[in-house]
């Protein structure tokens, strides 16, 4: 299993889910949004994974952005092909913890009724 948790190191669901795993002595990738940011085909990935269980590209786009950001009002008003280019550009609008196994499955948030179906 190859779990990459995509967040910063002070929001509270990517502490608890680094938790979640690390009490499960399951090996993580920590990619920090704030220092890294998130490569295109990363986000391009985690989309694909996400439109799977949402439906559309466009619902994807959307569950990865959080609505609680500051900067959400100047995204939620973009048509649907802009938001994933502004979610690229300023990861802090990305929804924290983005949490992905291999190319297989992603979530967003803490999920930890998914992650225990993940082998």
């Amino acid at each position: 299993m190859a779990i990459q948790i995509f967040g910063t190191s002070k929001n509270f669901d990517v502490k608890k889910a680094e938790r979640y795993f690390a009490e499960r002595r399951i090996a993580v990738q920590k990619i920090d949004l704030k220092e890294k940011g998130i490569s295109k085909g990363e986000l391009e990935n985690v989309v694909s994974l996400l439109a799977k269980k949402a439906g559309s590209r466009a619902d994807a786009i959307e569950m990865l952005a959080d609505k609680k950001a500051k900067d959400y009002a100047s995204f939620a008003y973009l048509d649907d092909g802009d938001k994933f280019e502004k979610l690229l550009e300023n990861p802090a609008l990305l929804a924290q913890p983005i949490v992905r196994n291999g190319k297989e499955v992603a979530t967003v948030g803490y999920q930890p009724e998914e992650w225990k179906n993940w082998n």
